[in-house]
C-alpha cells in the first residue's frame, strides 16, 4: 500500500515537472496572448512635423519659402484596449493625448528670415489592426496599421498661423512584444500622415486678422500633419 502511495506521489511530481518545464520553455507569461480582451497603457516620445506647400504669393514684395525647422520632442500618454481576433491578429483602440510644437521657418529670396512656433495638444483616437509573428520565447515582433481622428485641444485663435481643430490620419508602425514575469512591454515606432489641409486662411479667421499674422499665413498654401512616435506599451 505504501509503495502504491509512493508511486502516486512520484507520478504527481513528474507531471508537475513536465508542466513546469513546458511553461519555462515557452517563456514568461505563456498564456497572456490567449486572453480575448485586455488593457494597458502607453508612454511615448516623438515629434510633430508638417507637410508644407508654399503659396509663392508675394508678401510686401517678397516671396517666402517655408519649411519646418529641426524637430522638437513631443510627449504622449495613452490607454490600450486590445481585442484578440485570432492567434496572429488583434484589434486595438488606443486613445492618446499628445503634447508638442513645431517651428515654421520663412526664407525670402533676398535672405530675410522669419519663424513662428505652433503648439498643439491633440487627442488622437486611432483604431489599429496588429499582426504578430510567431512567438520566440520572450519576444514577438509585429506590424500594425490603422488610423483615426485627431482633435487639437491646444488651438490658439491668436496664433500667427491658425490650424484647424479636426484632422483624420492613417498610421503604420512596427514593434516587438517583450515578455517579463508579470507584464508585457512593447517598444513601438509609428508614423502618421494627416489627410486634411490644417491651415485656416487669413481671410477665414474670425480673430487675429492682423498685419503680422497675414505675413505668416499668406506664404502658405497648405499644411498637412505628420507625427513620428516611439511609444512603450505596458500590457
Amino acid at each position: 500500500m505504501q509503495i502504491i502511495k509512493t508511486k502516486k506521489y512520484l507520478l504527481i511530481l513528474v507531471l508537475i515537472f513536465v508542466v513546469s518545464s513546458k511553461i519555462h520553455a515557452q517563456g514568461n507569461l505563456p498564456y497572456v496572448d490567449d486572453k480575448p480582451f485586455h488593457f494597458g497603457f502607453s508612454l511615448g516620445l516623438g515629434a510633430f512635423d508638417f507637410g508644407v506647400t508654399p503659396s509663392m504669393v508675394s508678401v510686401d514684395g517678397k516671396i517666402y519659402q517655408v519649411e519646418t525647422s529641426s524637430l522638437k520632442p513631443a510627449f504622449s500618454v495613452g490607454i490600450i484596449s486590445n481585442l484578440r481576433l485570432n492567434k496572429y491578429l488583434n484589434l486595438r483602440f488606443t486613445p492618446t493625448l499628445q503634447f508638442g510644437d513645431r517651428t515654421l521657418n520663412y526664407i525670402s529670396e533676398n535672405g530675410t528670415t522669419l519663424n513662428t512656433d505652433i503648439s498643439s495638444i491633440p487627442i488622437c483616437l486611432p483604431i489599429y489592426l496588429k499582426y504578430s509573428a510567431e512567438r520566440k520565447k520572450n519576444y514577438r515582433p509585429y506590424v500594425l496599421w490603422g488610423g483615426g481622428g485627431y482633435l487639437d485641444l491646444g488651438r490658439n485663435k491668436d496664433n500667427p498661423v491658425l490650424l484647424k481643430t479636426l484632422d483624420f490620419y492613417t498610421e503604420f508602425g512596427v514593434g516587438c512584444d517583450l515578455y517579463f514575469s508579470f507584464f508585457k512591454l512593447a517598444p513601438e515606432l509609428k508614423f502618421a500622415v494627416g489627410f486634411n489641409d490644417m491651415l485656416t486662411p487669413n481671410a477665414e479667421r474670425t480673430t487675429g486678422k492682423t498685419e503680422d499674422n497675414r505675413l505668416y499665413s499668406t506664404p502658405l498654401s497648405k499644411l498637412t500633419s505628420r507625427m513620428l512616435t516611439l511609444s512603450f506599451n505596458f500590457e
